[in-house]
């Protein structure tokens, strides 16, 4: 399939979401309509898997048959299922009855069933529960299909579905469903309904072309970017993961600059937002991630609630290659006393409690490993804010941890108009100095939101890439003796401004011509005074 028809099919769901959801809000409408697409994805997987492992006893249904092989296989050959189910599991490492396959919920849902709903609900307990590794496990646990949200009776709420579930069949029907086609259709409806939740949306969805500088960035070789990308990332971790699009950007980055030779040995993310953190594992496996190869984990980042991250040996501690995140900007936090001596803030210092920027930047770098790069989004404050950020700031800048800072154009995200940065790190950096690379007015501007096109990624990685000494007005390496002497203060503007150099101005040209302006002044002030004299009228 071809990218076109690929985005074709991203805007067909799209469309029947807007046409379809009503008064029900973005955030709500998409936890449901993702799932239906996960379980199509799900069931198209198993019924492949399926169709090999039985051979030719798979049976063969007529084009107007509306019943499933598997069911039709199942009905005939009661004594072989446990058996078969065993090795389902074994091999795609889940099961799916026949009865729950997405060809049967949307037979009953052509044909407006009242057993939908049940059926359905049956079936993502069952997808969750009986899976033989714990990546399904709690993963449709936020989709209450019970919510008053689909009707207010049972009746009105399975006549909801029944109408959702047959259009996005139909919507479907005519595009390939292999992982990259549903992964791409995944991706854009987040975004779009990133784009419906206004503000929510921050909280788990990066821009991809946002996502994309922070990836070719992360995937550089550390030491010599100038060379090109690295072959092999052992860990990758993003701590703030959301619905994981980052994450997964690494991955398609890394083929991309490799030709398709880089690999990654696993991936990780961490999410707070039970909801957000389904969609994540939903979007890992739709993009034909196996479960072995990625790890997503609920829970706190702040507060460090994840045992690989925890580990106090210092010969055994994780730590990960590439480090990319996008955490909330300027979250209020609390912490206490004893986070003062805890191993990720124990040398930096504590962020206010106004602000965990530097927490979440501190939390990641603890886990970076020496020949690592990190690349965090973050607000602008965290350049130029005084007391404890400053404190935290003027520490890293000593040990020479921070590479680049990148100034992006405002209006680029669903969460905020505000322009944010960049900030990469590492911990054994070549170079002693700082780049500053100011992006701010290399962009395409949009009606509700900018928009960086491929110049202006590329011109930002190619500029972080050979790191020149001096671009005119968008790039400029800083000593950190320079740093200093401006109280450590990182404001991008300092070092590279985007204003246009005035002209000189030549003063004895300007008097000429003020002189020449004044004598015809003079001139003409007499011959009216001369007029006026006729008239017998006052002179001026």
């Amino acid at each position: 399939m071809t990218q076109k028809d690929q985005d074709q099919l991203g805007k067909t769901l799209w469309a029947i979401a807007d046409e379809l959801r009503g008064a029900m809000n973005a955030d709500s409408f998409r936890d449901y309509m993702l799932s239906f697409l996960f379980l199509r994805y799900l069931s198209s997987n198993y019924e492949a898997s399926a169709q090999k492992e039985l051979g030719s006893d798979y049976p063969a249904l007529a084009e107007d048959d509306r019943r499933t092989a598997l069911g039709i296989w199942y009905a005939a050959n009661t004594d072989d299922i446990p058996a078969f189910e065993k090795q389902m599991r074994r091999k795609v490492h889940y099961v799916i009855k026949p009865d729950h396959l997405w060809n049967s919920i949307t037979e009953l849902a052509r044909t407006q069933s009242p057993d939908l709903l049940i059926t359905l609900e049956e079936g993502f307990r069952y997808i969750e529960n009986e899976s033989f590794d714990h990546s399904f496990q709690g993963l449709f646990s936020e989709i209450n299909l019970n919510s008053e949200k689909l009707g207010k009776t049972p009746a009105d709420r399975n006549k909801k579905l029944c109408k959702i579930i047959q259009k996005i069949s139909e919507g479907i029907a005519d595009f390939s469903t292999d992982t990259d086609t549903l992964g791409d259709a995944y991706e854009y409806l987040i975004g779009q309904f990133a784009a419906g939740s206004g503000k929510k949306a921050g909280e788990f969805y990066t821009p991809q072309e946002i996502s994309t500088i922070l990836s070719k960035i992360v995937t550089l070789d550390s030491q010599e970017p100038s060379t090109g990308p690295k072959q092999k990332l052992d860990k990758v971790l993003d701590f703030a993961c959301g619905s994981g699009s980052l994450l997964l950007n690494v991955k398609t980055q890394l083929k991309k600059q490799t030709e398709g030779k880089g690999t990654i040995g696993k991936i990780y993310g961490q999410e707070n937002n039970i909801t957000t953190y389904n969609l994540a594992r939903m979007n890992m496996l739709l993009h034909g991630m196996k479960d072995t190869e990625f790890e997503i984990y609920h829970g706190d980042t702040l507060k460090n609630q994840w045992d690989i991250l925890n580990e106090m040996n210092p010969s055994k501690k994780t730590e990960f290659d590439a480090i990319v995140a996008n955490p909330p900007f300027s979250l209020r936090w609390k912490p206490n006393e004893a986070m003062g001596e805890d191993f990720r803030f124990k040398s930096y210092g504590l962020a206010p409690k106004s602000a965990a920027d530097f927490a979440f930047l501190l939390h990641g770098f603890h886990f970076l490993s020496q020949e690592g790069t990190m690349a965090i989004i973050l607000p602008h404050g965290v350049l130029f804010r005084g007391g404890k950020e400053e404190k935290i700031r003027r520490k890293l800048l000593e040990d020479n941890h921070i590479d680049t800072v990148v100034g992006l154009p405002a209006n680029l995200f669903y969460s905020t108009g505000i322009p944010v940065c960049i900030l990469v790190l590492k911990k054994c950096k070549k170079e002693d100095d700082v780049l500053f690379i100011n992006a701010s007015e290399h962009y395409e501007k949009g009606k509700r939101q900018n928009a960086l096109n491929t110049d202006n990624i590329n011109t930002i990685v190619d500029t972080y890439r050979n790191r020149p000494e001096e671009v005119e007005r968008y790039a400029r390496r800083v000593s950190i003796e320079e740093i200093e002497k401006n109280g450590y203060n990182l404001n991008i503007t300092r070092y590279v401004s985007t204003a246009e150099p005035e002209e000189p101005i030549d003063l004895d040209e300007v008097n000429k011509s003020l002189t020449l302006i004044n004598d015809r002044i003079e001139e003409k002030t007499k011959e009216h005074n001369a007029y006026l004299k006729e008239l017998g009228l006052k002179t001026i």
